[in-house]
C-alpha cells in the first residue's frame, strides 16, 4: 500500500480535490494491488442529505449513500420497482452489499483480468500503454461499444436495471449546479480514451439516483447467467419490464449486462416486441437483432448465443409464456 492522504468532508464545499470513496468495497481491493494509487481520499460518507430514500412526487429519490442492502430492501423499492431489489440482491455478498453505496456501484470499474494485473498493458489503467486483452484470454471482455483500445466490460447489475427502469443519474459539479441524466448515458464508450468512464468531470459528485413513478402492474425480472450460483460476476445478464394487454406487449423496456462497457440497450429489439402477441416466433425473430455480428474477441463469441438464448427465457417469463416459479420475476404494485 502506498502512502496517502485522507481529508473527510464535513460540507459539499469541503469537498476537496481527491478520490472519492465512500463504501470502498471497490476502490480499497484496487489499491491493495496498486492498480490505484490516489495521492488523497475524500471521505463523502459524513455529507448530509445522501443517505435518505425520498418521495420526489410519483418518483423515488435514493441518496447516493444508500447502502445495497438498504435500498433491496426497502419497500417502496420492493413494491413499485422490483427489478431493482432483484438485481441488487444477486450481486455480491451480504457483507459487501452492507457497505457498498448506490453511488459507488455505478462507479465501480471492470473486473478484466487485464486491468487487475499491473505486469500487463492496459489502457484503462494506464492511458496509452495498449490493449493486452486483444491478444490474450477474454471469455469475460464486452461484446458491444468496444475498441481497439479496450473490450472491457462493466460489472454493475444495479446499472443494469437502472438502465431498464429509464432511470436517472442526479450529478453535483463543483460550483454547486445540480443537473440529471439517464442512467443510460452516464458512461462513455472507450473509444480512444478507455480511462475515461463516464461523463463526470473533475469535481462532479452522483448525489442521488431518481427512479421514475412505478409502472403498475407491470412485469419485471432480472436473469443472470453466471460461472457459479451466486458471488460471481455475471458472463450475461438480461433485465426487464414488460406492461401486458392481454397477450399483446403494450410496453417493453430492456437491458443487457456484462457485454458491454455499460448497460447495453438495444431500442430495435423493443420496437419489434411493442404491439405485439407474446410469441415463441416473436422472441427468436426479436433476438436476431441481438448480436448480429462476429464477437470483436474470439472468446466472447460464446456469448452472442448465450444472450439471446437468456433474453428469450426472459421474455417468456415476463410475459407468462413460462412457468415463473423459482425465478427472478415480480409484478410492480401501484
Amino acid at each position: 500500500m502506498r502512502p496517502f492522504d485522507y481529508h473527510r468532508a464535513a460540507s459539499f464545499d469541503d469537498v476537496t480535490a481527491g478520490q472519492i470513496i465512500a463504501g470502498g468495497t471497490n476502490l480499497l481491493d484496487l489499491m491493495k494491488i496498486q492498480v490505484m494509487t490516489p495521492a488523497t481520499l475524500v471521505d463523502i460518507t459524513r455529507l448530509e442529505g445522501l443517505s435518505g430514500i425520498e418521495p420526489d412526487g410519483d418518483m423515488l429519490r435514493i441518496g447516493a449513500l444508500v447502502t445495497n442492502t438498504a435500498l433491496a430492501n426497502d419497500r417502496r423499492v420492493r413494491s413499485g420497482w422490483p427489478l431493482l431489489s432483484r438485481a441488487i440482491l444477486a450481486g455480491a455478498s451480504a457483507q459487501i452489499r452492507n457497505k457498498a453505496t448506490t453511488g459507488g456501484n455505478l462507479l465501480q470499474r471492470t473486473r478484466c483480468p487485464y486491468f487487475y494485473d499491473t505486469s500487463q498493458a492496459c489502457n484503462k489503467r494506464a492511458p496509452g500503454t495498449g490493449c493486452a486483452a486483444q491478444g490474450g484470454a477474454g471469455r469475460m471482455l464486452a461484446l458491444f461499444g468496444t475498441s481497439d483500445q479496450c473490450l472491457a466490460a462493466h460489472p454493475s447489475d444495479m446499472a443494469v436495471a437502472l438502465a431498464a427502469l429509464d432511470a436517472e443519474v442526479e450529478i453535483r459539479t463543483a460550483g454547486g449546479d445540480t443537473s440529471r441524466v439517464p442512467v443510460r448515458d452516464l458512461y462513455r464508450l472507450p473509444g480512444e480514451r478507455p480511462d475515461r468512464e463516464t461523463i463526470l468531470e473533475d469535481g462532479d459528485l452522483i448525489t442521488a439516483v431518481i427512479l421514475p413513478a412505478p409502472r403498475s402492474g407491470s412485469r419485471q425480472g432480472y436473469r443472470k447467467v453466471r460461472d457459479r450460483a451466486s458471488y460471481a460476476f455475471a458472463l450475461v445478464s438480461v433485465a426487464g419490464a414488460v406492461t401486458m394487454a392481454g397477450d399483446t406487449i403494450e410496453d417493453v423496456t430492456l437491458a443487457f449486462g456484462s457485454v458491454a462497457p455499460q448497460p447495453w440497450t438495444i431500442p430495435e429489439v423493443e420496437d419489434v416486441l411493442r404491439g405485439k402477441t407474446a410469441s415463441d416466433d416473436l422472441f427468436r425473430r426479436a433476438a436476431q437483432l441481438i448480436a448480429p455480428d462476429a464477437a470483436p474477441h474470439p472468446d466472447t463469441e460464446y456469448k452472442r448465443t448465450l444472450l439471446r438464448r437468456t433474453f428469450i427465457a426472459t421474455m417468456r417469463q415476463l410475459t407468462g409464456l413460462a412457468d415463473t416459479a423459482g425465478t427472478d420475476i415480480a409484478r410492480a404494485e401501484a
